[in-house]
């Protein structure tokens, strides 16, 4: 199961790290459209929201505190499906679809991050390749 567990850790975390590098590299422009979409402070926003996930993706990859990574990448997935992809606001039936493709996505995403950090602060010490136990303990 740990090898499984670990497998699934990977392939979990790419799209983060994608998303991190991008928000890092190009913030001026990812601000650019942050700020289209009504987000706040959109180059705080896009800096901070990379830094998140990629702390994130790194804590759920390299299992250090891996259930507090996972939360850390629900807490950018579950805001960010409603501010940046707003379908409900938009006319044009293409471009609704999409935003309504891209909200689902990032509530799914964040729904298996949430089951993510349930299972290692639920699972604990016992689950193998990590290099730290969870921060915190759910029974």
């Amino acid at each position: 199961m740990d090898v499984l567990v670990l497998i699934g850790r990977i392939l979990f975390v790419g799209l983060f790290f994608g998303s991190a590098v991008g928000h890092l590299t190009q913030t001026k422009a990812m601000a650019g459209y942050a700020a289209s979409k009504g987000v706040p402070a959109a180059t705080a926003a896009t800096f901070g929201s990379g830094v998140l996930l990629l702390a994130g993706a790194l804590s759920v990859l390299l299992g250090v505190w891996a259930d507090l990574g996972a939360l850390l990448l629900a807490l950018f997935l579950l805001p960010t499906a409603v501010l940046m992809h707003p379908f409900w606001k938009e006319s044009d039936p293409g471009v609704r679809q999409n935003e309504m493709l891209a909200l689902q996505k990032d509530v799914s995403l964040g729904g298996a991050a949430l089951m993510l950090f349930a299972f290692f602060a639920h699972v604990g010490h016992d689950l193998g390749l990590t290099l730290t136990g969870p921060l915190f303990h759910l029974s």
